[in-house]
């Protein structure tokens, strides 16, 4: 570095120079040297404009420029010979010439205008020399990957919860980076990859920072889109860059987020084999399981996409293991909350059993958001502490979005949402496998004017046929009740509407739950490969006359469930249009209490 720098300055400063002398003799080429002789001669003919008497130099100045040798020049200099100089002095005055005289050395004047010059040549060529290595820096680099190297990571496996299996996964990772001779010796080898399965805030990215810091390595994390660039041959420059570092700091761990956006199936794009993706995915399958040994260099990925990558990246010698990481159970949010709410100082009342048990179906991701929503909301009230109700606003918070307090509903309107929310809450009460309603409100919240919120009633991980069913009916109570007490049909029911038509396709086309069309898979390659190259060629593999049985399926179980949801509200219409008046008028109603009103009431259940 230090000898370029001195190269540098040397070459500036012969730059300087040469472009001083060059300027210099520009000045002088300007110039005509003429004798004694031609200086009386044009002194006789009254063309010297003015003089200037330098010691025994004289430069001057013509009234019209003369021509020596078919250059021509305005300006002059010539030498005096020794001796006096006054007869020449008294030529020039009779010829009105101006005469000046000046000392040896430059002026000032002279003295300022070069240096400015010659600073004004050492900032421009500086500025390009910067250009030029700014360039050439960034020439080198474009082949280097921007990763993150972190050699001391402070997370621990005691950080993160909600994953027991991973993380007994993981330790056998672990022991092999802190003692790797106790598998080589009886010659076993360690899994050369692990790539992490899970959906978005699951805590994959969480899990490999905890295994690089319980084994004590440098870690280091690069992102898959890293690797994706315009231009053909850089990503797969990147990866060598990328294994190379790893190795020089092995043993160690590489943490590639997102590996989808580089490892997706091959001949999935429109290059063909030959595109910039496939190159960076060709290369690092080489260095994955190539020529080369990667020896105490193992390689942790995270996906939530695992169906479209590259068999050759699955395969045993690479990616060896693949590790589920699911959303967490009910015990596994317990220890989640826990885990976030170290740093929080709480209220003596807040019961984290409630809390998860109220959360299903929330990632760890999600809870760590409830946790930080409830702890700005006690700020917000000025407590000392977060109590059980902060959490609780901020579940509705995030389960049914913000309150939009400064929106005021027409009374028409809130009376139709009313009605609406009644139709969703009741229905759902009486459905005998639905899920247990927690809450109805009528405040709106983010996109709708209401909301109806159900949790499950246990931790489910199968669905069957009787709790789908009970659900679309659930779903399909609101347009329901808009009916049977408004007759009329609103908007509000778009969002209902869609998820209870999703819920029966998918429940003939792909769970073989309809009784006309049996128990098959029909595949229409609609949504599933959602990457461009398998888009183009969708192969259908439905006939025409199966579509149309399947819409005709669709729309009968729907208007079957609607006719069920329109039966319980007739059947319950005093109830129904109770729970509404209420609602018009306290605007939040909880489950227990909608319970309670239902006990008052002689029911009839679907």
């Amino acid at each position: 570095m230090k000898k370029n720098f001195l190269r540098d300055i040397l070459i500036i400063v012969a730059i300087m120079t040469l472009a001083y002398v060059l300027v210099k003799v520009g000045m002088n080429i300007s110039i005509a040297p003429i004798d004694l002789s031609r200086f009386d001669h044009e002194l006789a003919k009254g063309n010297i404009k003015e003089v200037i008497f330098i010691n025994k130099t004289i430069n001057g100045k013509f009234n019209t420029e003369i021509e020596i040798d078919q250059k021509k020049f305005w300006e002059f200099r010539t030498q005096l010979p020794d001796m006096e100089i006054k007869e020449i002095v008294d030529e020039l005055v009779k010829k009105n010439v101006k005469i000046g005289v000046k000392e040896k050395g430059p002026s000032f004047f002279e003295i300022l205008s070069t240096v400015g010059f010659l600073g004004l040549t050492m900032v421009i060529i500086f500025m390009i020399f910067k250009q030029l290595n700014s360039a050439n820096s960034n020439a080198t680099s474009f082949g280097k990957v921007k990763t993150n190297i972190q050699k001391d990571v402070k997370i621990k496996f005691t950080d993160v919860a909600g994953c027991v299996e991973a993380k007994n996964e993981l330790e056998e990772i672990i022991e092999f980076l802190k003692n790797p001779k106790k598998f080589t010796k009886l010659g076993g080898k360690i899994p050369k990859g692990v790539l992490l399965i899970g959906a978005p805030g699951t805590g994959k990215t969480l899990l490999a920072k905890a295994v690089a810091g319980e084994a004590n390595v440098p870690f280091l994390t690069v992102s898959g889109s890293e690797f994706v660039e315009l231009f053909v041959g850089v990503g797969a420059s990147r990866v060598r860059d990328l294994f190379n570092k790893a190795k020089q700091l092995a043993p160690s761990i590489i943490f590639i987020d997102e590996i989808d956006a580089v490892g997706r199936h091959r001949g999935a794009g429109l290059g063909g084999g030959h595109d910039e993706r496939e190159q960076t995915l060709n290369q690092l399958l080489v260095e994955m399981d190539g020529f080369e040994s990667n020896e105490g260099v193992i390689i942790i990925s995270a996906t939530n996409r695992p169906d479209i990558l590259d068999p050759a990246l699955l395969r045993p010698g690479r990616f060896d293991r693949r590790i589920v990481v699911p959303i967490p159970d009910v015990v596994g949010r317990k220890g989640i909350l826990k885990v976030h709410t170290k740093e929080i100082p709480l209220h003596k009342k807040v019961n984290f059993v409630t809390l998860a048990k109220g959360t299903p179906g929330m990632s760890g991701a999600d809870l760590a958001n409830l946790v930080n929503e409830a702890a700005l909301l006690a700020a917000k009230k000025n407590r000392d502490s977060v109590k059980m109700e902060d959490f609780e606003e901020a579940k509705d918070k995030v389960l049914m979005g913000l309150e939009r307090k400064s929106m005021i509903l027409l009374p028409e309107e809130k009376k139709l949402t009313a009605y609406h929310e009644m139709g969703h809450a009741l229905v759902g009460l009486m459905m005998v496998h639905g899920e247990d309603l927690h809450k109805v409100t009528i405040i709106p919240r983010g996109m709708s004017l209401g909301a109806t919120v159900h949790l499950p009633k246990k931790e489910l991980h199968n669905y069957s046929k009787e709790y789908l069913i009970d659900s679309i009916t659930t779903l399909l109570g609101g347009r329901a009740a808009e009916e049977v007490f408004l007759n009329t049909k609103t908007t509000g029911a778009e969002n209902d509407l869609q998820r209870a038509t999703d819920i029966v396709r998918k429940m003939i086309t792909k769970w073989g739950m309809s009784e006309e069309l049996g128990p098959m898979f029909y595949s229409s390659n609609d949504s599933d490969e959602i990457f461009l190259g398998r888009s183009i060629a969708v192969q259908r593999t439905i006939s025409e006359k199966t579509i149309e049985k399947i819409d005709n399926e669709i729309r009968r179980m729907i208007e079957e469930q609607f006719e069920c949801a329109k039966k319980v509200l007739r059947g319950n219409k005093d109830l129904a249009e109770h729970i509404a008046e209420t609602l018009i008028i306290k605007e939040v109603l909880t489950g227990e209490q909608l319970k309670r009103m239902v006990k008052r009431f002689e029911v009839k259940k679907k």
